[in-house]
């Protein structure tokens, strides 16, 4: 590990992610660099993880890799600035969401390799969700260096390229939908008459619990609640009422609103 001198271009929240997790999986630090647009951040990130922070140009000329993580919409500029500069052989890895490898390819040298990759940001727990997939001069040997990057941050699963939209959907933003369900049941505790941090500390664990049962069990998530559904009892009065307000019904327009987002900012640049 740690053979390849990465550099995070534009180290934002996923790219500092990104960062972190590499440092703690033992990645050498003198192998990473980075990129700030403010000094202010440049310095934050130097102080922080101690890798160095360099100016774009530095960053294409000494790195072997060059991770992407800047804000869709600044994209195109960055490529401007930095595509001729850069090596048909160089891997580039774009954590830009909703942006395909051929809006990389179109402005980066003919055959240069891209990998598009989508994450979330359990990664600072190293409990990520990457989604990876290779543009049209990726090979597997840089698939398996992607893998290989970011692994140590979590799970990771290779997909076509034409599923990443909905990667983006249910991964990447999935930590949201989460988040704001355990918010909703907090304050349903607090509604039942629980304490604050009572209510925060049962739903956590039980989230935790569900999960790694939905992980190790192998069991289907459908046969998991119905073990916990007895007959006229107190769950299916709520899977009831939640069906009522339909819950699944909205969560699959939400899903498909977050891959139409997607698609719409691909289509703003």
């Amino acid at each position: 590990m740690g053979g390849h001198t990465v550099a995070v271009i534009g180290a934002g929240k996923i790219g500092e992610l990104m960062l972190s997790g590499l440092l703690r999986s033992g990645w050498p630090v003198e192998r990473l660099l980075a990129t700030a647009r403010r000094p202010a951040r440049a310095q934050e990130l130097a102080d922080r993880y101690g890798v160095r922070v360099v100016d774009n140009p530095t960053a294409v000329a000494e790195a072997d890799v060059l991770a992407v993580s800047v804000k869709p919409q600044d994209a195109a500029a960055l490529l401007d600035e930095i595509g001729p500069k850069v090596p048909a052989g160089k891997l580039v890895i774009s954590l830009c969401a909703g942006l395909p490898t051929a809006f990389f390819n179109r402005r980066l040298p003919e055959g240069t390799p891209v990998v598009r990759v989508m994450t979330n940001t359990p990664a600072l727990v190293d409990q990520a969700m990457s989604a990876i997939s290779p543009g049209a001069h990726a090979t597997g040997t840089h698939l398996a260096l992607a893998e290989e990057m970011f692994s140590p941050l979590g799970a990771t699963v290779r997909v076509p390229e034409s599923q990443q939209d909905a990667v983006t959907a249910l991964s990447g933003s999935g930590p949201a939908y989460f988040y704001l369900l355990v918010e909703a049941m907090i304050d349903a505790g607090i509604l039942l008459g629980l304490p604050r941090q009572v209510a925060h500390e049962l739903i956590v664990q039980t989230a935790i619990g569900s999960a790694v049962m939905l992980r190790d069990s192998g069991e289907h998530p459908v046969k998991l609640r119905e073990a916990v559904t007895s007959p006229a009892g107190t769950t299916i009065s709520a899977i009831r009422e939640l069906e009522n307000h339909g819950v699944r019904a909205a969560m699959l327009a939400a899903l498909e609103a977050a891959r139409d987002r997607a698609r719409e900012l691909a289509a703003q640049v």
